[in-house]
C-alpha cells in the first residue's frame, strides 16, 4: 500500500517524532488538543502555534503564563476549549517535570494507559498518542484507535488491528490515512494504491 504522500498528524504539526523527551511531549500536547470535540485541523494549527511560540518542552510550557497559551489558542482558532486546555497543559507539564523529570519515556512500559495519569489525558487521547508513536515505540504496534478503525470500515478494510498491520509497513501513516477517511466521512473513498 503506497502511503508515501500521507503525513501523520505529528508531521502536520511540525513534530519530528523520535524517542526523545521534547518530541514525545509535543506529540502528547497535540493529542490533548485533538482529543477535544474540535476540528482536527484547528487542533494541529494550535499545536503548531504553541511550538512556534517556543512551547516545545514541559519546562517551557509550565513556565509560560497561562495568558500566553490562551493567546496562541485564540490566534489559531482553538477558542472553545482555550481556558480548560491551558489549565490542563500547565498541570500536565508540571506533573511530567515533577514526577518524571520531563521525560515521557519513564511511562513507556505501561503506555498508552500509563499516560492517563495526567489530567486531560483519557483513553481517547492515549490511543491517539499510541497511534502516532508506534513508529518509535514499536511494542505498541499495531495501534489503530477507534477513529482509524472507523476509517478502515468505510474503505471496506479489515477492522482487526493485526489484519490492518499487514496492509503496510508504515503503521503511523496508515493509521493517519484511515483517520482522515473517517474525519472526512468519505464512505466512498478509494483504498490507498498498493
Amino acid at each position: 500500500m503506497d502511503l508515501s504522500q500521507t503525513r501523520t498528524f505529528a508531521e502536520e504539526a511540525g513534530i519530528a517524532l523520535s524517542d526523545d523527551p521534547a518530541p514525545l511531549f509535543q506529540l502528547l500536547t497535540l493529542c490533548m488538543l485533538q482529543a477535544k470535540p474540535i476540528k482536527s485541523s484547528v487542533a494541529v494549527a494550535a499545536a503548531r502555534g504553541l511550538f512556534a511560540a517556543g512551547l516545545t518542552t514541559p519546562e517551557t510550557m509550565r513556565a509560560a503564563p497561562r495568558s500566553r497559551l490562551i493567546g496562541v489558542f485564540g490566534a489559531t482558532g482553538y477558542k472553545r476549549y482555550d481556558e480548560s486546555t491551558a489549565t490542563r497543559l500547565h498541570a500536565m507539564s508540571a506533573a511530567l517535570v515533577d514526577a518524571h523529570r520531563g521525560d515521557l519515556r519513564e511511562l513507556r512500559a505501561g503506555a498508552p494507559s500509563s499516560l492517563e495519569v495526567f489530567d486531560g489525558v483519557g483513553p481517547a487521547c492515549a490511543a491517539m498518542f499510541a497511534r502516532e508513536v508506534q513508529g518509535v515505540w514499536p511494542e505498541l504496534a499495531p495501534a489503530f484507535d477507534k477513529k482509524a478503525l472507523q476509517g478502515a470500515g468505510a474503505l471496506g478494510l479489515p477492522q482487526d488491528p493485526g489484519a490492518l498491520a499487514e496492509l503496510g509497513d508504515d503503521l503511523p501513516r496508515l493509521a493517519a490515512h484511515l483517520v482522515r477517511v473517517a474525519l472526512e466521512g468519505r464512505a466512498g473513498a478509494k483504498k490507498p494504491a498498493g
